[in-house]
């Protein structure tokens, strides 16, 4: 029987109290007690990190999980590892936990709850059973697994605040399936080799920005001043900005010169930047904005972090924003595949 890591860092799964949730300890302790079917699955080692509301996760967070998935998986005692996370930030810790660790010979699986283990009536069991169940699969990625599916963690947003199926990978389609059987699709990522070392360097004086009418271009050349190292821009549609009257592009200019990377994502779900197809992205670009593609915001903010720690400013940071390292990036003309293998 395979054995899986079971690390425990809180959220809604974990929690009891009305009308106001808060982590209880003991939810954490009896975990294995309420879903006894997990034995079932694997031999369950349990570990708790902390017991959080992710609302309150910082980037020293991701960094302290990525470390000790990174020991887990150097340690080879584990078929899959298996993150037991809130979901109001679970795509954001996703994100960087895929490029904290970067390419991985094994699943590294989050799950959570949008209501809490102890209730009646709750998705949090079947959750788990699927997480756990992804964490034995051919998938070596880091995912999540929620609503019967298991997403790209890179790829993911929290799509609902109230519905069961939570998240969705709008660019990406689902690493597997779980109905009356389980499929995995063809896209999923090839066994890579965990890195030796555990590099934790992170640059966390970053701002993300929604683009809308009326943004007062000096907010940004504000926030440059006061110390942030670097921007994420939601641009319209295909990385679209004002370039007239409240143009952004003199705050972008100041950036560069200041070197401060700007990366540019869309404010849709769907889609990519296409930089240079109107006039404002093309100006952007001609200004140092770096391009997307397909990123989410989650992603882009998290590459932008572990870039700026590991590379400062300059070509190599800009290399390392255009590269797809774990499948954050449609790589143009790649469009991802859907065929699917049953397990």
């Amino acid at each position: 029987m395979p054995r899986v890591l079971l690390l425990i860092t809180g959220g809604t799964i974990l929690m009891r109290g009305k009308p106001v949730l808060e982590p209880d300890k003991a939810a954490a302790r009896d975990l294995l007690a309420e879903v006894p079917a997990l034995g079932r699955i694997a031999r369950i080692d349990t570990r708790v990190l902390f017991l959080m509301d992710s609302g309150d996760f910082q980037p020293e967070n991701w960094v302290a999980i990525a470390r000790a998935v990174h020991e887990a998986l150097r340690s080879n005692k584990y078929a899959g590892i298996v993150v037991v996370h809130g979901t109001d930030t679970m795509a954001y810790t996703a994100s960087a936990l895929a490029l904290l660790l970067g390419p991985i010979d094994r699943p590294v699986i989050l799950t959570g709850s949008q209501r809490p283990l102890a209730e009646l009536r709750t998705d949090a069991r079947e959750n788990l059973i699927n997480a756990t169940l992804a964490a034995t699969l051919p998938v070596p990625e880091v995912a999540i697994a929620f609503a019967s599916r298991v997403l790209r963690g890179a790829r993911s947003i929290k799509r609902d605040a109230w519905a069961l199926e939570a998240f969705d990978s709008p660019n990406c389609p689902p690493l597997a399936t779980m109905g009356v059987g389980v499929d995995v699709l063809g896209h999923v990522r090839k066994k890579g080799r965990t890195a030796a070392t555990f590099d934790p360097r992170i640059e966390s004086r970053v701002l993300a920005v929604r683009v809308f009418p009326g943004l007062d271009p000096g907010l940004l050349q504000g926030a440059l001043r006061a110390g942030v190292r670097g921007l994420v821009l939601e641009a319209y549609g295909t990385g679209n900005l004002p370039h007239r009257g409240a143009s952004l592009i003199p705050a972008l200019e100041e950036a560069r010169a200041r070197k401060a990377p700007v990366v540019v994502v869309s404010q849709c779900p769907r889609g990519a930047v296409d930089i240079a197809r109107y006039a404002g992205g093309a100006q952007a670009s001609d200004a140092g904005a770096i391009s997307g593609g397909d990123m989410t915001v989650e992603c882009a903010l998290a590459k932008l972090m572990i870039g700026l720690g590991r590379f400062g400013a300059g070509e190599r940071l800009q290399r390392y924003l255009a590269t797809d390292t774990v499948g954050e990036i449609t790589s143009p003309g790649k469009p991802a595949r859907a065929s699917a293998r049953k397990t």
